[in-house]
């Protein structure tokens, strides 16, 4: 127990109550409590239970009651603010796949409820009446900054592997770091990885990147990071003996992300994955001159190849991946800062913002590269960004639906319907773009020979 308070909602603090007053004990847990102590934002407020589900639909009887979870306890109570989950004390049987207990049985032990949770963080409960539970020091683990496991971490991770990624996640999103016996084990059990399903790896990885200790933590336990992106192993130790870098490829690419975090919108995920997987085809697209200076022609197209590889593999949705391959494709290209060139990527993206982000992509993986040169380098950038801005102020023309004239404006000059329509609009947008032509309806119809 703990003479800390926690603010509740009035919502939860009317269920917890309600129990309590029906003779059944109730708490918050979990992260809610983690969040409260550490007075982080809170954005699920659980609650746990000796009462059974039965048992709670006959107390809120008069009450929305969505069955959330009923198979492991789970109903989702509607109270005077809102939604929230509430969770019978329970028991895990065996985790045969590694992955999900077979079966759950309900018990009316709050110390037996919480010792089956992942991380002493995660274990701790609290409600008004009786303050902090906290049966595994996970309070004492919050002041020290660590993430532990609750018991045996050899049996917490074989009972869930993807407790290893979730801990790697907390890690980042917290700036902790894992306890030894809770890291050592993360590192002994990795390969338990492949059991879990690409689509839930790919969440916590996601969660990790875009923390802000997230490189820190990728480049910690970048072997683990291997077992589901095996690729990676390539980049740790290659050198790029190149005047324009002074890190291997794999310390340059944790430059670029943890230099990227200074700037980068954390929520831009695209940005993010493309920052890790810019340069992950170095290692297979090198030539070392006779100078000894290693060049890296067409790698850009092959990172690109082998991102669009790896993203489909990890279950990524089509429009996340398809614009971490472009950026990815695109981020050593040579952009000249003049408003022609910045109309022409514009119109090549089809995107404002896929260009901000190439733009910011280039711009940290430059600020990871060799000090010598690097501040020009970072002018140009600068310059390009500043372009873009102008042409969108501006609202210049940079595609098809920016010009001036349409379809119809040319079958009512008398061209009939057809191929030939999109030609003609195409011949324009060109001229404009290049500079040749207003874009202005009149103009670009004497520009085409049209009266």
């Amino acid at each position: 127990m703990s003479n800390i308070t926690i603010n509740i909602p009035k919502g939860a603090a009317a269920i917890i109550d309600t129990l309590q007053s029906n003779g059944f004990e109730a708490y918050l847990v979990g992260g809610c409590v983690r969040d409260s102590i550490l007075k982080r934002p809170v954005h699920d407020w659980d609650i746990t239970t000796s009462a059974t589900p039965d048992e709670m639909k006959k107390v809120f009887s008069d009450t929305k009651i969505i069955e959330t979870g009923i198979k492991h306890g789970t109903l989702t109570i509607l109270s005077v603010d809102g939604f929230y989950e509430c969770t019978t004390y329970r028991i895990d049987g065996a985790y045969s796949d590694g992955r999900h207990p077979d079966m759950v049985r309900f018990t009316k032990s709050l110390a037996e409820d919480l010792k089956r949770r992942d991380f002493t963080i995660n274990a701790m409960a609290y409600n008004d009446k009786e303050g902090l539970i906290d049966l595994f020091g996970g309070r004492l683990d919050l002041m020290d900054h660590v993430i532990r496991c609750v018991g045996n971490p050899e049996d917490r991770f074989k009972e869930d592997a993807l407790r290893i990624m979730r801990a790697l996640r907390f890690a980042a999103q917290l700036e902790f770091d894992l306890e030894m016996k809770t890291k050592i084990a993360a590192f002994q059990m990795s390969d338990t990885l492949t059991k879990v399903s690409a689509e839930r790896i790919n969440s916590e990885f996601c969660k990790i990147l875009t923390q802000p200790m997230g490189s820190q933590v990728i480049n910690n336990y970048k072997e683990i990071i291997a077992v589901f992106i095996p690729e990676i192993r390539d980049m740790f130790d290659f050198e790029q003996n190149n005047p324009y870098h002074m890190f291997n490829v794999w310390d340059h690419t944790i430059e670029v992300l943890a230099r990227a975090a200074l700037f980068m919108d954390p929520n831009n995920l695209a940005l993010t994955l493309a920052a890790f997987f810019h340069d992950i085809g170095k290692p297979h697209s090198y030539q070392d001159g006779p100078d000894g200076i290693r060049h890296f022609y067409s790698h850009a197209a092959k990172s690109a190849e082998m991102v669009d590889s790896i993203m489909r593999r990890m279950r990524f949705n089509n429009s996340i991946r398809e614009q971490v391959v472009t950026l990815v494709k695109y981020h050593d290209a040579d952009i000249k800062p003049e408003a022609k060139y910045i109309k022409r990527w514009l119109n090549k993206l089809d995107s404002e913002s896929l260009l901000k982000c190439l733009f910011m992509l280039k711009y940290a993986d430059i600020s990871g590269q060799a000090i010598k040169g690097r501040t020009e380098r970072l002018k140009v950038i600068n310059h390009l960004f500043a372009v873009r801005c102008d042409i969108l102020k501006q609202q210049a023309c940079f595609s098809l639906k920016d010009l001036a004239v349409n379809g119809n404006d040319l079958i009512a000059a008398g061209m009939k319907p057809g191929k030939e329509i999109g030609a003609i609009l195409n011949q324009m947008l060109e001229l404009v773009l290049n500079d040749e032509c207003a874009n202005d309806k009149d103009a670009l119809f004497k520009a085409v020979g049209i009266e």
